[in-house]
């Protein structure tokens, strides 16, 4: 009853567009759920997500559970989860990616998810990581620690986004740290962002890791752009 009440005040809606949802459905209607293009990737070996690493550094595996595409879908879950604060859609994708890798035999080694993190100033003025409730959905679902004190940002930088890569990797590369670097040694790392462009912010924070003795990396990210 009280939850009936609370829909008629404040009704859910569908993250995408905009329709009030049925009792059974959660962030999505059924009709935008059917319709969001699923890549399947973590199924796949040599898939497109591995395919930007490839020569740049050792990823045991590589995934996103979407395709980017500006002004679609995808985007507009992205905004709304960075920018309106609906942190359930991070939630939601982590779940629903994390019970996707628990079945994939390219995952079941991994033994903790670590987050791309924000810089204190920004994670201040947003609020939240927004990567944060999708990692520790995938955490939970494959049963592993979520760490976020581990890898550090430690200054931030002006957007990137006109520069070229190599050129990206050098600047952004300087701002992350490692705090506590025996607690990963030998392990098998998921990090996790919530989209991949060129690779170069999550290279970065790969090289840090990987300076530890024993870690392995594998990435998983909300959506690639294509």
């Amino acid at each position: 009853m009280f939850h009936d009440f609370k829909d008629l005040l404040f009704p859910r809606l569908c993250q995408s567009c905009e329709i009030i949802l049925k009792r059974n459905e959660k962030v999505l209607c059924t009709r935008c759920l059917h319709a969001l293009p699923v890549t399947n990737y973590h199924l796949e070996k040599g898939n497109p997500v591995e395919a930007i690493f490839y020569g740049r550094m050792p990823v045991e595996n590589a995934t996103s559970l979407l395709l980017f595409e500006k002004k679609e879908m995808v985007q507009k879950l992205i905004h709304n989860l960075k920018y309106r604060g609906h942190e359930e859609i991070g939630a939601y994708l982590g779940n629903w990616l994390g019970n996707e890798l628990k079945q994939s035999e390219f995952y079941r080694n991994v033994s903790m998810v670590i987050p791309v993190p924000l810089h204190k100033t920004k994670l201040k003025k947003r609020g939240f990581n927004q990567v944060e409730a999708f990692g520790k959905e995938i955490a939970k679902a494959l049963e592993v620690p979520y760490k976020d004190q581990i890898l550090l940002k430690v200054s931030s930088s002006q957007t990137q986004t006109v520069k070229k890569r190599f050129a990206r990797w050098g600047s952004i590369g300087e701002t992350f740290v490692l705090e506590h670097p025996e607690e990963i040694e030998d392990q098998h790392i998921l990090l996790v962002d919530d989209l991949v462009t060129t690779g170069a912010t999550l290279e970065a924070c790969a090289e840090k890791l990987l300076q530890v003795r024993g870690v392995k990396i594998s990435i998983a990210t909300m959506a690639v752009t294509h």
